[in-house]
């Protein structure tokens, strides 16, 4: 099986889930023996990790380059595009104009288009330009299955199945009603729209997303698989108090937030509730881990609530200095308005942290022994982080039997399935 797979990160250089289920997925799939060819956009050719080598459109190198000792039957290929993760067509402009400017002091007044790197500044013009490069990248692969990863690349993916007449999987991670909730971009919407509905099959990562899939959407039923994300394993244990814990005290309990501060992520809930449990606990810091639109405003929110001195900002963190966040923490809180899955708790359980989720998250369908809340009860959420945190026995519980739930969650069962769903599609198009 040879699947050509369009995606927009990969591990080392992540900026959210995305990326870390792309490389989960991706290493399952490399251990069933399918070859991929992964395509990525970025704006500087380098080399993603020790395991991987990006390979720039006609580029001719030996092919032991592109497969390296861990990921087997993968190669990447890279096309020069400013497209990012998470990118809102609102904030494009602005974002294309920074990074120009940047460009440009570090290299005279070199235009990107000189240096081999084009920009719209119109985000609709790029992704459909993406698509164009990457139906050039195809005619030099041969494969079976296209597979597309959440919308920015769902133009490119029908381009490519329409080149070659190869069947198409479009994976959904997320929706625009996720993102933005009812004030949709009716470009996103439209794109989102179109690449499921020119997809012969499409992934979505929990039930939630498939009945937003079904009734957002208009998509018959039929065509919608639900295929659960995985968690790596580290095994790590919580080594509570090995890390260093800058501006927290021994005998204050840590409280984790991480993710994208963004209205889905419900940074202003866990804010509110951080309020509430520090009217009946003084002993507390709440750490949130992340960065994105709404950050700014959250800081400013948790000092006009009176709690700057207990909330701490890191950034966006990755690698090592997750796992130092993880053992530092007492108890993780995932408020989201609309979460399609949620891979952070199981990280979080798989570092022996209890976690709170909101009911309104794909992972509640698999998590039977975390505490379960609505994002909008403050109340609610303020409770049950208090129970949790004088509560030794409730904790012990929790990370027990979460832990065990996230061990049968597994890159490899994803993995099977979707190689399922490649499979099905190659007989139907035979027979058919």
């Amino acid at each position: 099986m040879r699947v050509f797979m369009l995606g927009w990160e990969f591990p080392p250089f992540i900026s959210g889930g995305l990326g870390t289920a792309c490389y989960g997925l991706t290493k399952a799939l490399d251990q069933l023996g399918v070859e991929i060819t992964f395509v990525l956009p970025t704006l500087v050719q380098t080399s993603y990790a020790t395991h991987v080598k990006l390979v720039m459109p006609g580029m001719k190198i030996p092919q032991a380059t592109t497969r390296r000792r861990t990921l087997k039957n993968v190669k990447f290929k890279t096309i020069k595009s400013p497209l990012q993760p998470y990118e809102r067509p609102d904030n494009y402009q602005q974002r294309m104009e920074e990074s120009l400017q940047r460009i440009r002091a570090a290299h005279g007044r070199a235009t990107p288009s000189s240096r081999g790197i084009h920009y719209h500044g119109d985000m609709y013009k790029e992704v459909h330009r993406y698509a164009d490069l990457a139906v050039k990248l195809a005619a030099e692969e041969e494969f079976d299955v296209v597979h597309a990863h959440d919308w920015m690349t769902y133009p490119a993916g029908i381009a490519v199945a329409r080149a070659t007449g190869k069947p198409l999987v479009v994976h959904v991670h997320s929706t625009e009603f996720d993102r933005s909730g009812e004030h949709v971009n009716q470009m996103v919407y439209d794109i989102e729209r179109m690449g499921m509905h020119a997809a012969d099959k499409i992934i979505a990562v929990s039930f939630l997303t498939r009945n937003i899939i079904i009734g957002r959407y208009g998509v018959s039923g039929s065509k919608v698989e639900v295929v659960y994300n995985g968690v790596e394993r580290n095994g790590n244990g919580n080594g509570n108090g090995t890390a260093a814990r800058t501006g927290i005290s021994k005998d204050e309990k840590v409280v984790l937030f991480l993710g994208r501060i963004t209205m889905q992520k419900g940074p202003d809930y866990f804010l509110r509730a951080a309020k509430k449990v520090l009217e009946k606990m003084n002993n507390v810091k709440f750490v949130m881990v992340g960065s994105g639109d709404l950050m700014h405003r959250a800081v400013e929110m948790a000092a006009e609530l009176g709690i700057g001195s207990k909330v701490l900002f890191t950034g966006f963190l990755q690698g090592a200095d997750v796992q130092k966040i993880y053992k530092m923490a007492d108890l993780y809180v995932m408020p989201s308005v609309s979460e399609p899955f949620g891979i952070a708790p199981l990280e979080a359980l798989d570092n022996d942290v209890p976690v709170i989720i909101s009911k309104q998250s794909g992972v509640a369908e698999v998590l039977k022994h975390a505490l379960k809340v609505d994002f909008w009860d403050v109340d609610e959420i303020a409770n049950k982080i208090i129970a949790v945190l004088q509560h030794p026995a409730l904790g012990v519980t929790l990370r027990n039997h979460g832990n065990y739930e996230v061990g049968k969650l597994k890159w490899s069962d994803s993995a099977v399935k979707c190689s399922q769903i490649y499979e099905e599609l190659l007989v139907g198009a035979e027979t058919g």
